[in-house]
């Protein structure tokens, strides 16, 4: 007696038919695809057995219906995502909503280098200086208008020049007579020293210390023979061709101020009237 072999659904032999042994028991492939296949999520039609079937997030699809929404194209071996319940291909979702570059218009794909200011995108390397044309990556830029530089650029072609040594002036600086000068650059004509935060004077258009000043150029006073620069309020008095501080404008014999006295010239002393009426 030959044993029994019917599928386990319809109960109609499997001898001599393809078959499908589930964990039940046995089953035709009508009865197998009825019962056990998938419906593919774009055709709406079973996904048979002898179908390659991809699945994704609880949904399946035949081989030729797993394509990008928008071009068509296989996703079957191809990397994708999905976008509002719409599968998309890599270049179809760069396309449509990744950035574009602002230099060169094309998409910056996920995942490339890339810089962001103001708004917009740059590949890394279409973001160049305007004025050596070399990409300016991770190093600092300045931008003037719609152009942008890197520091070295901007400070050759627009930052001003120390008019003693010519060179960029880039920050801090003094200006003297409209111009400007590197801190370090702005020192007495006489002896050198830095006059950036200094009292100095100056002498034919060169600038110059109080003591080079008083040294050089300024009147000297009769009376303690140091130079009367006129510098922290000092007032001098003058007499014919001789000068002298106030503090030193004093009788020569009594040493009384004479400061907005009388006095009287006697040869080369300058004494108060009641000495003067002594001989």
């Amino acid at each position: 007696m030959t044993e029994c072999f019917d599928c386990d659904n319809c109960k109609e032999s499997l001898y001599g038919r393809k078959y499908i042994q589930m964990d039940v028991g046995p089953y035709c492939i009508p009865c197998y695809d009825a019962h056990f296949a998938n419906t593919c999520e774009e055709c709406k039609e079973l996904i048979g057995h002898d179908s390659r079937e991809l699945y994704y997030e609880d949904r399946h699809y035949h081989e030729h219906c797993f394509r990008c929404f928008r071009c068509d194209r296989s996703l079957a071996d191809e990397p994708f995502t999905c976008q509002d319940e719409e599968l998309l291909c890599n270049d179809c979702y760069c396309s449509e909503f990744s950035s574009k570059c602002f230099a060169c218009e094309k998409t910056v794909m996920p995942g490339s280098r890339k810089l962001e200011y103001n708004g917009q995108t740059w590949h890394e390397h279409c973001f160049i200086c305007s004025s050596c044309q070399q990409p300016i990556g991770s190093r600092s830029f300045i931008p003037d208008k719609k152009d942008y530089y890197c520091v070295p650029c901007y400070e050759s072609k627009f930052a001003p020049r120390c008019t003693r040594c010519k060179k960029s002036l880039t920050k801090g600086g003094v200006t003297y007579r409209d111009e400007p000068w590197h801190k370090e650059c702005f020192v007495c004509t006489g002896c050198k020293v830095p006059l950036a935060g200094q009292q100095f004077t100056s002498q034919e258009d060169n600038p110059y210390c109080v003591k080079c000043f008083g040294n050089l150029y300024a009147k000297k006073c009769s009376g303690c023979a140091k130079p009367i620069t006129g510098f922290g309020g000092g007032k001098y008095v003058s007499f014919e061709d001789r000068h002298w501080h106030h503090n030193c404008f004093n009788c020569a014999r009594c040493a009384s101020s004479l400061v907005g006295k009388g006095f009287i010239p006697r040869q080369d002393e300058i004494l108060c009237r009641d000495c003067s009426s002594h001989p």
